[in-house]
């Protein structure tokens, strides 16, 4: 009976284990846009809590047609948004995704996303794990524009 139930007492370890790897996400939201518009943005904060670094490396969502990592990197003085494979979020850390640093691109939106409803996404972790969120759009306020500093030196 004892030798039946260690294959139940491992897994459950390697669940804890794989719990422990986890991403969690708050503040997630998705940037309000005029109508006709065919992209816009989504933030959140990524913390990680566990003891292995992890990285964001894609995401989906039904209201737009394909999802992209971004970042903004200052170019021969002028900031320009490009495109990024991945997003680490570093073990024990938390890495805020917000205007001018890490967020996502949504393109080829379906339609316009309306203030006060809530966007699903997947979000893809390097390790094969997906998340599920659900974000409120909102208008992004200037004071959202000056950031914390957090991402300034990715």
């Amino acid at each position: 009976m004892r030798i039946a139930a260690l294959p139940l007492v491992l897994i459950s370890l390697v669940s804890a284990a794989a719990l422990a790897q986890s991403l969690t996400v708050d503040d997630p939201r998705v940037r309000s846009v005029p109508p006709g518009s065919p992209t816009t943005a989504a933030f959140m904060d990524l913390t990680n809590p566990g003891e292995t670094d992890l990285a964001l490396v894609g995401g989906s969502s039904p209201l737009a047609g394909s999802l992209e990592l971004h970042n903004h990197v200052m170019v021969d003085g002028v900031m320009q948004m490009r495109q990024v494979e991945e997003i680490p979020v570093p073990a024990g850390k938390t890495v805020r995704l917000g205007p001018g640093g890490w967020h996502l691109m949504l393109f080829d939106l379906a339609r316009p996303p309306v203030e006060g409803e809530r966007v699903a996404f997947t979000l893809t972790l390097d390790n094969g794990e997906t998340l599920s969120v659900e974000a409120p759009v909102k208008r992004v306020q200037p004071m959202d524009m000056q950031g914390d500093g957090q991402h300034g030196n990715h």
